[in-house]
Order: C-alpha cells, then sequence, then structure tokens
C-alpha cells in the first residue's frame, strides 16, 4: 500500500513539475488560462496606477507558493494595443518591491520593472 503511495506521489510531482516548470512545450495562451483560472490573485496596478509610457497593466497571482505576473505592454508609446506576457517564478520579494518600490528604489514603475520581473519572462511558445 505505502509503494503505490510512494509511486503515486512520485508521478503527481514529476507531472506538476514538468508542467510547472514552463518548458517549450507549454502555449503561452494555456499558460495565461491556468493561471488566470486557478491561482489567486494578488494584485492589480492599472495603467492610472502605473503612469508608465508602455506599462499598461500588470497583474500578479500566486499557485503553488510561486508568483506569476501577466503584463500587458503597449506596442508602442503612442498606441493603445498591447500585447500579454507571462513572468514565471518571481520571487514574492520582487513582485512587493516592484508593487511598492524598496529603499532607494526608482518611482517609475517602469525602471521597477525591469529591475525586478522582466527577467522572469516564462518560456513558453
Amino acid at each position: 500500500m505505502r509503494s503505490n503511495f510512494v509511486k503515486y506521489s512520485l508521478s503527481a510531482y514529476i507531472l506538476l513539475h514538468s508542467f510547472f516548470s514552463f518548458s517549450q512545450d507549454v502555449s503561452c495562451d494555456d499558460l495565461l488560462s491556468f493561471i488566470t483560472t486557478k491561482a489567486y490573485s494578488k494584485g492589480t496596478l492599472s495603467s492610472y496606477t502605473l503612469d508608465s509610457d508602455w506599462l499598461q497593466e500588470v497583474k500578479a497571482y500566486s499557485y503553488d507558493y510561486k508568483t506569476y505576473v501577466i503584463a500587458k505592454i503597449k506596442k508602442n508609446e503612442y498606441s493603445y494595443q498591447t500585447n500579454t506576457y507571462i513572468f514565471c517564478g518571481i520571487p514574492s520579494t520582487n513582485w512587493s518591491n516592484f508593487q511598492y518600490g524598496s529603499y532607494g528604489d526608482s518611482k517609475s514603475y517602469g525602471e521597477r520593472f525591469h529591475k525586478y520581473i522582466i527577467n522572469y519572462k516564462c518560456h513558453c511558445y
């Protein structure tokens, strides 16, 4: 009985780990859908708050003790059209520092996005 439990647990771990490693085998649309429907919302910053030439909206989610950010980024500074990007495995302190600013940080959300979020872009297709 214990042997079956160990096999099941190991299989579940491998399956979840491979899915949440977000390799090139996961489509960005599927990943976005999964995170927005299954994860817990940690907060949203709208264009009014961001006051940015290129950031339109930034939302953070938590799933399995990991932070994911979905950002709508303007195609150019004059456009109202955006592209949606997902960022994976962001340390919770990075989200907090982006959202509120850390000691000595820029007041610009754009600069803090580059410092704390942008290097965590998910590897999806």
